[in-house]
C-alpha cells in the first residue's frame, strides 16, 4: 500500500494526471474520459523512473518468477519494459498495436524463440484491450505467457472481466482509487470533479457521447 501510494504522489507531483470535464481524452478504445494518466512523463524523472523499474522488477520476481524474456507493448511501455529487461539481464522484445504494412510485416519486435516464457510490461491498464491483444500475439508466436505487470490500472470491471476470461494475471503498482485518494488529500483533484469523477466511473462506456 505504500508502494502505490509513494507512485500516486509521484504521478501527481509530475502532473502526469489531468482532468479536464470540459475537454474529455478518447482513448484508443473509444472510451470518452475526464481524467488521462500519462505515465510517458515519468521518463523524464530519473528518481521515478528507476522506482519505477524497481517495482516492476519486483512485483516480476515475487509474483510471477523470473522469465526468460521480457515484453513490451507499443509505445507506452517500450521502454519501461526495456529498462525492466536490462535490471534482469534479460532478452527483450515489444510487440505493436498491429502488424507493420511495410519491410518483415512484424507484430513482435526482437528476437522470439517459441517455447520461452515472458513476461508483458505495460504502462497501463484501462479496458484491457490493447494489452490482451499483444498477450495474443505473443500467445500466437509459441511463447508462454506467465502473467502482465503494469505502472497503474483504472480498476474498471470490464478490465478484470477480460483478463480473467483470457486467463491472464495482472499485477500493477498502482491504481486508480489510491490515485484518487491521494489526491484529494493532497489538494490535487479539486472536490469541485468528484461529482464528474463518480458519474465517468459508474458508466465509462457511455460517458461524454451525449
Amino acid at each position: 500500500m505504500e508502494i502505490s501510494k509513494k507512485l500516486a504522489g509521484y504521478l501527481l507531483q509530475i502532473k502526469a494526471i489531468i482532468i479536464d470535464p470540459a475537454k474529455p481524452f478518447t482513448w484508443s478504445s473509444g472510451w470518452k474520459s475526464p481524467i488521462y494518466c500519462d505515465n510517458r512523463k515519468t521518463l523524464s524523472h530519473p528518481e521515478i523512473r528507476d522506482f519505477i523499474r524497481d517495482q516492476l522488477t519486483s512485483l516480476i520476481q515475487d509474483r510471477l518468477g523470473i522469465p526468460d524474456m521480457i515484453a513490451g507493448v507499443a509505445t507506452g511501455a517500450i521502454a519501461q519494459g526495456a529498462l525492466v529487461a536490462d535490471k534482469l539481464h534479460l532478452p527483450f522484445v515489444y510487440v505493436r498495436s498491429s502488424a507493420k504494412d511495410h519491410g518483415t510485416g512484424n507484430i513482435i519486435e526482437g528476437e522470439v524463440t517459441p517455447g520461452r516464457s515472458v513476461v508483458v510490461v505495460e504502462d497501463l491498464v484501462s479496458t484491457g484491450g490493447s494489452s490482451l491483444r499483444a498477450a495474443d500475439a505473443l500467445r500466437e508466436a509459441g511463447l508462454n505467457l506467465l502473467g502482465m505487470v503494469a505502472i497503474f490500472t483504472y480498476g474498471f470491471k470490464t478490465a478484470e472481466d477480460n483478463f480473467r476470461n483470457a486467463g491472464i494475471t495482472l499485477h500493477t503498482i498502482t491504481d486508480y482509487h489510491t490515485l484518487i485518494t491521494h489526491g484529494v488529500s493532497t489538494g490535487y483533484v479539486q472536490p469541485r470533479f468528484l461529482e464528474t469523477l463518480k458519474e465517468w466511473r459508474e458508466n465509462p462506456a457511455q460517458w461524454g457521447k451525449n
